[in-house]
C-alpha cells in the first residue's frame, strides 16, 4: 500500500468512522442503545436540547449504515417503534469504550479522581458488554497463536 492510498480521504476508513461519530448526538444515541433504551422518547430523556427532527435523522442515518434496525410493534391498535443495535452496531463497543478512556485520562485527567475514573470505566464496560468481547478476543487469540 502506498502513502497516496492512506492519505486519500475517500479511501481512508478512519474518515468513515469520523463521519459517523462527528454527527451531533450519535455517541449519546449509541450509548443509550447499548444501555438498553429502545424507544424514541427514551433517547431524549437526558438530552433536552435534542430535537425530534435531529433524533429522527440520526436514527435513520444509523439505520442506513446498518448499525441499528427498527422494529414496529402493533399492540391494541397502537404502533410502537423500537430500535436495536445490529451485530455491526454492537462492534462499536470497543471504539466507544476507547473514546471514554481517552477522554478520562487524556482530556480530563486533572478533573477526575482515580476512583471516579474507575467507576466510569466499569459502568461503560458493563453497558458496552466489553467482558464478552474480551473473552472472545482472548480465546480467538489463543486459538490462533497457540493451536
Amino acid at each position: 500500500m502506498t502513502n497516496s492510498v492512506i492519505y486519500n480521504y475517500d479511501a481512508c476508513p478512519i474518515n468513515s468512522v469520523n463521519d459517523l461519530l462527528s454527527r451531533k448526538w450519535i455517541f449519546g444515541i449509541m450509548k443509550d442503545l447499548f444501555a438498553g433504551k429502545k424507544h424514541f422518547n427514551e433517547f431524549k430523556q437526558d438530552k433536552p436540547e435534542l430535537s425530534n427532527v435531529v433524533l429522527s435523522d440520526n436514527l435513520k442515518y444509523l439505520e442506513s449504515k446498518g448499525l441499528i434496525y427498527k422494529k414496529v410493534i402493533e399492540d391494541d391498535g397502537k404502533r410502537n417503534t423500537e430500535y436495536y443495535l445490529t451485530d455491526k452496531g454492537k462492534k462499536m463497543n470497543k471504539i466507544l469504550y476507547e473514546m471514554v478512556v481517552f477522554g478520562l485520562y487524556e482530556l480530563e485527567s486533572d478533573l477526575r479522581t482515580d476512583d471516579y475514573k474507575n467507576e466510569i470505566k466499569k459502568g461503560y464496560k458493563d453497558i458496552l458488554d466489553l467482558y464478552v468481547f474480551s473473552f472472545n478476543f482472548t480465546f480467538q487469540y489463543i486459538l490462533r497463536y497457540f493451536p
